[in-house]
Order: structure tokens, then sequence, then C-alpha cells
């Protein structure tokens, strides 16, 4: 049984695709809704595993304080009910060539907690519908920031301490980790330059007084010219992440805040034409 609990505004382009994935292992979603003026409402309401809550900002003037005190409380009500529980963004797809089998000998080996190795996937253009992400946007390269704790057990963890964004954690109780790291957090971000200029846009909105102070989502204040620059330097740094299969995981670039003495044995070749 895995429960999965998320925060959601104005997704319609990006539900499908997040459904399509999740649907595969999810049993139940809680999703808290922040006023989508789309049609985000009506594709979650029709959905009979999800439960719509509003979300409330505990914290007035900071959106982000607000989505980390969520994060950090949601996930206790399903002890003794899920074996393991997702939180996630809806843009964040867990990826893993056998989901279930993997997360099945996870429970055979004692895992509690399964951290995942961010990816930044971009693409050319807002990709059609009808598949999988991960079989459309193939490209991507790894990113420390989204490197997260997004699976555990319910019953074993005590409490999350996730710090802003959910970039790190400092999980409590009964914490054990894979002996070696799997798991990837492919982020769905960069799906076209005009569509992420657009999203940006709207995401600024969201920002708090609080928020602003702390330059927290100040990605979110870049000016187009700026996002074409990082954009195609991103793309040119970028390479084929599910070709690579485990060495995706296995030499992971960035460090791992769950492991503090964790180094690469040999680094990926930075070349995106020996990627």
């Amino acid at each position: 049984m895995i429960h999965l609990y998320t925060i959601c505004w104005n997704e319609e382009r990006m539900l499908p695709f997040f459904f399509r994935h999740y649907d595969q292992w999810v049993d139940r979603y809680v999703i808290y809704d922040d006023n989508s003026t789309d049609a985000t409402l009506e594709m979650l309401h029709a959905r009979p595993r999800v439960e719509v809550r509003a979300l409330v900002r505990s914290v007035p003037d900071s959106f982000v304080l607000s989505a980390q005190a969520i994060y950090n409380s949601c996930w206790k009500e399903s002890r003794g009910a899920a074996d393991w529980v997702i939180i996630t963004d809806i843009d964040e797809h867990l990826y893993h060539p056998d989901l279930a089998a993997y997360l099945m000998a996870c429970k055979r080996s004692g895992v509690t907690a399964v951290p995942a190795l961010g990816y930044n996937m971009i693409s050319d253009t807002f990709p059609q519908g009808g598949q999988h992400l991960c079989e459309l946007v193939l490209r991507g390269e790894p990113a420390v920031s989204m490197s997260k704790l997004s699976l555990f057990d319910p019953d074993r963890l005590t409490k999350t301490n996730y710090a802003v964004g959910r970039h790190s954690a400092e999980p409590k109780g009964k914490v054990r980790y894979p002996k070696e790291d799997r798991l990837l957090n492919l982020h769905f971000k960069r799906l076209g330059l005009d569509y992420v200029i657009a999203r940006y846009r709207l995401l600024a909105t969201k920002r708090g007084t609080r928020d602003r102070a702390n330059k927290w989502g100040y990605q979110y204040d870049r000016t187009a010219e700026k996002l074409a620059e990082s954009y195609a330097a991103r793309q040119a740094h970028a390479f084929d992440v599910i070709a690579a299969g485990e060495r995706a995981a296995q030499k992971h670039l960035e460090p791992r805040w769950w492991r503090p003495r964790w180094r690469p044995v040999n680094k990926m070749n930075s070349s995106p034409a020996a990627r």
C-alpha cells in the first residue's frame, strides 16, 4: 500500500503525466490544492483515488514555509495504513525500472527511507500526451537540489525534518537507507522554454513577503533572456538519463546529503556525446 502527498496549483498540463506515472503504484493520493483556477480541480475530483484538500497557509506571508509545514506533518496519518509514503511535487517523477520489485527488496532488507537522486530533465518543446514522460523526455543533468527524501516507511520514521523546498532532510526514528542508491527523482519542469517562462511567471505570484526576503523561489523572477541562457546551457550538458540506466545512479556527480562521506568512484565523462 502506497500513499502519496503533494501540493498542486494550476497543473492541468502536467496532471495527465503525473497520474499516468504514479497510478502504477499509488493506492491513495492526498493533494493540497492552492486555489487552482484552470481545469485542475475538475481533473482531481474525477479520480476516485484522490482526496482533494484546500491548502491553508499556516504561515500567511510564506508559501515556502507553509508547504514545509504540510510536508513535515501530512504523512503521519498514513501510519498503520501504508507500507510506503511518497512526498513529491507534481513535476517530480520517482523513477526505477522496476519500482515495485525494488521496494519489495527494500522492505525485505529493512530499509525504511529511500532518498532519490535528482535529475533536471529538459526538452525542446512541451511533449504530447499518451505516454510516460520518462519515455518522451530522456535527457537531463544531475541536480543536487532535487536529490530528496521522497519515499519512506511512515511506521518507522518519527520526523522528516524537511528543509525548505524539501531539498534535504534530517529524518528521525528507525532510519535505514539502502546500501546503494538506485532511485531517481526526475524533475520535469523544463519542458520547452516557452512553458518554463510562462510557468515561472505564474509561480512568482505565489511568493510571499517572507519568501522574497529570504530569496526563496528567486529563480521565478528571472528575465526571459536569463532563462533562455540557462536553458541553452542545461541543454548543452544534458545526456540520456534513461539510457544510462544504473550508471545514472551509481555515478551521479552531486554530493548526497544523506551520505556525508560519499564520494563518486569515477565521474561520468562530462561530454554530452560520451553520455
